[in-house]
């Protein structure tokens, strides 16, 4: 079923608890006079329903910001954005792909927050010669040997914010850590991004089910391994769960825990409460980066939704102003080479602050350090130092693009 709705409408309709519930529909506005006839069509697939749909809903509103803030365009360019949930399930996934490429014809594609869901849509999409930004899957399949000229990571590489956690571990004097994250793509690049880096030893490591939520086990054997520190990537409701169970285990009063901003986000801070006090974790962005494109979305965000913006929102939102930058070159989508190569130039202010792309489409930026704290009696993130500076993923090498 689609339906169309003007932005605010559909912002503020989005915004509350029900956002978490299945919606399919499509964003579209007037064609002002002069532009062209029919406007760029882009699908967006994410979660918005089950576990880890908080993660899909601030994509998705971040990204449906940008559109309203230029009252349903995007670079002066008329936009329709059509919306599905994938329920976070890969054949779900592929299958909206499919339709939204043989029957709506999009021009571009966006949304994916899982790396097994992106693997099984992103390569198929290409092929279709659909340019695909992903706002935040990263898996290290497609920024290798199988990047594609049609393929672009507005967020990062899997492995960067583990890798930059890792460098931060080691330079704080840990050196006996315990590691975990989830048996899927991107739990794998995580362990493998930060043993990158991290050059201690390891007192144990684990890959847990993806949707897990009971670490009795996974505490045990922390507890028996006597590390000096706990690294550990579980995004959603995997992440809320064990840290409430690290703290209920007493462990937080003597092993550090450490992690990615994809376990301390502003969404997941909230469930969390006071166990995470005092966490570190990495992140290419944060609430208090002082540059003007972020304070504006910041205070935006807010306003529209009534919430502090998150992590994924910023990703949401940067892949919406780097298309607008791009359609503003093009004039709209029918030249795919010529709208290609304005993505690829990435002439946008970004909410991180600098950002450019690598070789293989995927960013080159600064990784930050931040830790949680209370603010007005709210948890948040504040950074604190900066882990990388330009880093790029270690996987660009192996891309023959350029």
């Amino acid at each position: 079923m689609t339906s169309k709705t003007p932005a605010k409408t559909l912002a503020k309709t989005l915004a509350g608890a029900a956002a978490a519930a299945l919606f399919a529909g499509a964003l579209a506005a007037p064609v002002p006079a002069g532009a062209q006839d029919a406007p760029v069509k882009i699908g967006m697939i994410t979660t918005l329903s089950g576990g880890g749909s908080a993660l899909g809903i601030d994509v998705r509103d971040g990204f449906l910001l940008a559109v309203e803030q230029e009252g349903g365009t995007l670079g002066g360019v008329p936009v329709e954005v059509i919306v599905e949930d994938d329920a976070r399930k890969p054949d779900l996934a592929k299958e909206i792909a499919d339709r939204m490429v043989e029957r709506d014809e999009v021009d571009l594609m966006t949304g994916i927050i899982w790396s097994n869901l992106a693997i099984a849509v992103v390569p198929g999409v290409v092929r279709e010669e659909v340019l695909y930004l992903s706002p935040n899957a990263g898996p290290s399949q497609l920024a290798g040997r199988g990047c594609h000229e049609n393929y672009f990571n507005v967020a990062w590489q899997n492995d960067n914010l583990h890798e930059a956690m890792g460098q931060y571990v080691y330079d704080q004097g840990f050196r006996n850590v315990f590691i975990l994250a989830p048996n899927y793509p991107a739990g794998q690049d995580a362990l493998t991004g930060f043993k990158r880096y991290y050059q201690g030893d390891l007192a144990g490591e684990l890959y847990t089910q993806l949707g897990q939520t009971d670490y009795a086990a996974e505490l045990a054997q922390i507890r028996a391994a006597a590390p000096d520190g706990v690294f550990f990537f579980l995004p959603g409701g995997m992440g809320i769960s064990f840290i409430k169970q690290y703290a209920q285990a007493g462990l937080s009063e003597s092993v550090p825990l450490f992690g990615p901003a994809f376990s301390f986000d502003q969404a997941i801070l909230g469930a969390v409460g006071e166990a995470a006090l005092g966490v570190k974790n990495s992140s290419q962005w944060n609430k208090d980066l002082d540059n003007a494109a972020n304070r504006q979305f910041v205070a935006a965000f807010q306003e529209a939704y009534g919430r502090l913006p998150s992590l994924y929102a910023s990703q949401g939102y940067d892949t919406a102003r780097l298309i607008a930058a791009a359609l503003a070159a093009t004039g709209g989508a029918g030249d795919l080479d010529a709208l290609r190569a304005a993505i690829e130039a990435a002439d946008f202010e970004s909410t991180r602050g600098a950002f450019r792309f690598g070789n293989n489409n995927h960013p080159i930026q600064d990784i930050y350090v931040r830790e949680v704290v209370m603010e007005d009696g709210v948890l948040t993130n504040r950074t604190i130092g900066r882990a990388f500076s330009d880093h790029q993923d270690a996987y660009a090498a192996e891309c023959g693009l350029q």
